[in-house]
């Protein structure tokens, strides 16, 4: 009798187990949290770019959990393990170690170019698959790291955008300016973007009177500018992060330079609200090749009126990127129905999502690299950012030359 109940009960557990296994994921209950590294400088001289970073990352977590999290893990959450880098390369190896032994299955981040060179780096030697946020240097997807996918364009395809770009507005307008002065700072994003525009300018006619390099964090502009004073150039070209962006642009305003444009290449500040309501005076007829949301998106808007509601924030590139590259990356995990870091890598590879508000179209990753991904050029006009050029996302008609 004893053994016929065992029999039984045998069956009755099998055919259980069998029913749960034919159930799809999302119907087998919750699945444990999903960890992901969530990577960036929020403290050193990158502490604001990297807050802002962090923000659109955890705006990201927030709002995919709610929605349901990952169906196909079983409605899994996705837990943000957040790490600092501290503005510095070898802090941020460091800190891709510490999130290997809490057992993330990706990361996010990490802003600057010369820390995601190292964090990609260090987390290629476990197999953790690393979306770039921002990271514009182009190395970062040129070592053939598997892991590695980078979701925003690169300084040459920004720089490439950038020189045809000014070199269209300059026919348009009688060919106005026939110099220029670059300005950028000493890390691998500015020097990488200088050397680009100091090779393709001349050969379109631009006189390249002068390249200067500047150190991180620079609090005082004053020797620069007076060299861009006596040099006189129709227009100047910064690339550099927020605070010194910010700091040289108002310091030409103090000492009355005022070239025929400055015309931002990946510009630290020059497509910020922060810097247009700061320093309005200083960021009118500021022109910018950048990363930039779609402007006829009403969800791009949607999001900006949340950040807008944060006391002392703004909807900056750093925090939209983050929002979508973990988007993208939930995505990624959707379609493995796993955690398993080389099942989203795989996933990653195979990649057109498209549900962002970016003027990219569908994501397809070519050697980690989004080919879809492309810059807008923008300028401060009223005190306010409008989208100038191309003319399917344009707001406004650019002004070139400022400076008549």
């Amino acid at each position: 009798m004893k053994n016929e109940q065992q029999r039984r009960q045998f069956l009755v557990n099998t055919a259980a187990l069998a029913a749960s296994a034919a159930l799809p994921l999302g119907a087998r209950g919750q699945g444990a949290p999903v960890k992901v590294g969530i990577l960036h400088p929020v403290t050193g001289f990158l502490a604001y770019s990297g807050g802002l970073s962090r923000l659109g990352a955890r705006m990201a977590v927030e709002d995919i959990n709610a929605a349901g999290g990952i169906k196909g893990l079983g409605g899994a959450k996705l837990e943000a393990v957040l790490a600092d880098a501290q503005s510095k390369p070898e802090v941020g190896a460091a800190e891709v170690e510490k999130l290997n032994e809490q057992g993330v299955s990706a990361i996010v981040g990490a802003y600057a170019s010369a820390i995601c060179l190292a964090t990609t780096q260090a987390a290629a030697k476990h197999g953790i698959p690393h979306l770039v946020d921002v990271g514009v240097a182009d190395q970062i997807v040129q070592r053939g790291l598997k892991n590695t996918f980078r979701f925003a364009p690169g300084y040459k395809t920004c720089t490439d955008a950038a020189v045809e770009s000014l070199q269209a507005l300059n026919n348009g307008a009688g060919k106005p300016a026939r110099s220029v002065m670059i300005i950028h700072e000493e890390s691998l994003f500015g020097t990488g973007t200088a050397n680009l525009l100091a090779k393709q300018l001349p050969p379109l006619g631009f006189e390249v009177k002068d390249v200067i390099k500047h150190a991180n964090p620079t609090r005082d502009f004053n020797n620069i500018v007076l060299r861009v004073k006596a040099a006189n150039p129709d227009v100047v070209i910064p690339a550099n992060y927020y605070n010194e962006y910010a700091l040289f642009v108002r310091t030409m305003k103090q000492q009355n330079v005022t070239p025929k444009a400055v015309y931002s290449v990946l510009g630290g500040a020059a497509s910020s609200y922060k810097f247009v309501k700061e320093f309005s005076d200083a960021a009118n007829g500021v022109l910018d090749v950048n990363h930039w949301f779609n402007p006829k998106d009403k969800r791009a808007w949607a999001l900006k009126k949340r950040v807008d509601a944060m006391d002392g924030q703004f909807f900056t590139y750093e925090v939209y990127l983050n929002y979508a590259a973990v988007h993208l990356l939930a995505d990624a995990i959707e379609r493995a129905r796993s955690t398993k870091r080389e099942d989203i890598i795989a996933a990653l590879e195979n990649s057109t999502w498209k549900g962002h508000f970016m003027p990219y179209g569908p994501t397809r990753f070519v050697n980690g690299q989004n080919e879809g991904a492309r810059p807008l050029m923008m300028q401060v006009l009223k005190n306010d950012i409008r989208v100038v050029q191309p003319d399917s996302y344009a707001e406004a008609k650019p002004v070139f030359p400022w400076k008549v």
